[in-house]
């Protein structure tokens, strides 16, 4: 049986590939559209060399979709190699250019030697959906902080007592600058006026946010240069994260009705701090398949919660934090751990232990995070919910 390895270089409109032999030795090297028709006849091109093929990629998602949709299909085993690792493993090759050619026959190489590389697998429909629309969630919120803080730089240039007094990741204060941006429009409408113009937009607390506005325009009777035009952006800008708002809002709901399509759901979610969002996330990380991490050890690894060793002769024991790691799913053990901290008492138990241990807040943060991977691990191998207490000759 020969056994080959074909190494893909992946582009946005075309693609490289390169196969190599048990020696290494070059079989093909050929550039390819990212067309279905052209990497069908790759493939068939390809199978013609070996009797059994290992493909390697450095992407796994995106522009790859294709090529690798077709792959599995084809019940081709595929590879992922990142875009890192083969900028560093190309520095041992010969030669300081770099090329398509050169970077797929790298990956090829690899594919052949290394034994730890990450297969992919055809995700399901859901968890697809779910990486779909967390990212565009992520997206959405990210404009969102950045036009709020565009809001509070202008609003500060016309009315620096109105930025501190009013917080403008809240509804209310986005309507209420939507309609009213200076000290002395503020002063012109007065109190009443104003909390009935707030309530007719359904702002809650009416009356108490058309207090703090108007003692704070109180405090300013200045007109600055460029008040006017600077009002009309705060108005755009509040409009903007009004929408984004809603966005986000109507998101979450999609998220929340697909996620619960999976059959993990309830036992993600039983997680004290895993809520729908940080659990869809969590999904759309890691596939929701355990397996292919093989230990809760390496979905640590893989999360960024578990330290690097860095031990080099008479020093050992010494650790690190990790610089490859998938910052995404960092995000998720870290933030659920925070709110687990206030909504579970297991958890501030062993947070409040760390602490008296001398752990700064954030190491303690990390130290409960990653506990909680290998107790999240444990419930979706057994397939049950949470308990503080769990069963015996159950429990991780």
């Amino acid at each position: 049986m020969t056994a080959i390895w074909a190494g893909i270089d992946a582009g946005k409109t075309h693609r490289h590939c390169v196969v190599i032999d048990e020696g290494g030795r070059r079989l093909l090297s050929r550039r390819v559209a990212n067309d279905e028709p052209e990497l069908l006849e790759l493939l068939a091109d390809v199978l013609a060399l070996g009797d059994e093929v290992t493909w390697g990629i450095d992407l796994a998602d995106g522009g790859a979709a294709l090529v690798i949709g077709i792959l599995l299909n084809h019940d081709q085993p595929v590879l992922y190699i990142s875009g890192r690792a083969i900028h560093r493993a190309s520095e041992g090759y010969r030669g300081e250019g770099k090329t398509d050619a050169k970077d797929a026959a790298v990956i090829a190489d690899q594919a052949r030697i290394r034994r730890d590389l990450h297969p992919l697998r055809a995700s399901d429909e859901t968890v697809i959906d779910l990486k779909i629309l967390t990212g565009r969630r992520m997206d959405l919120v990210a404009d969102r902080t950045r036009t709020v803080n565009r809001l509070r730089a202008q609003l500060t240039g016309i009315g620096p007592g109105l930025e501190r007094a009013l917080d403008l990741t809240n509804t209310g204060p986005l309507v209420l600058m939507t309609g009213y941006q200076t000290p002395a429009g503020l002063r012109r409408i007065g109190r009443k006026r104003l909390e009935t113009w707030l309530r007719n937009r359904k702002v809650l607390r009416a009356g108490q946010l058309a207090e703090t506005a108007l003692q704070a325009a109180e405090h300013q009777h200045t007109s600055l240069p460029g008040e006017k035009t600077t009002a009309r952006m705060v108005h755009t800008l509040a409009a903007e994260v009004i929408a984004l708002n809603q966005q986000v809002a109507e998101l979450d709901k999609l998220i929340e009705a697909r996620f619960r399509e999976h059959q993990h759901f309830d036992v993600i979610t039983s997680m004290p701090g895993l809520g729908v969002i940080l659990g869809a996330e969590f999904l759309a990380a890691t596939g929701g398949d355990m397996a292919v991490f093989g230990t809760p050890d390496r979905l640590a690894g893989f999360g960024g919660v578990a330290p690097a060793s860095r031990d080099s002769g008479k020093i050992s024991g010494n650790l690190r934090r990790p610089q490859r790691y998938n910052r995404r799913l960092q995000r998720v053990f870290y933030t659920s751990a925070l709110f687990s901290i206030r909504h579970s008492e297991e958890s501030r138990r062993f947070y409040d232990r760390k602490r008296a241990e001398g752990k700064r807040h954030t190491q303690a943060v990390l130290a409960l995070a990653r506990r909680r991977v290998n107790v999240l691990w444990a419930l979706l191998r057994d397939g049950r919910c949470y308990e503080p207490a769990p069963p015996v000759g159950l429990a991780a």
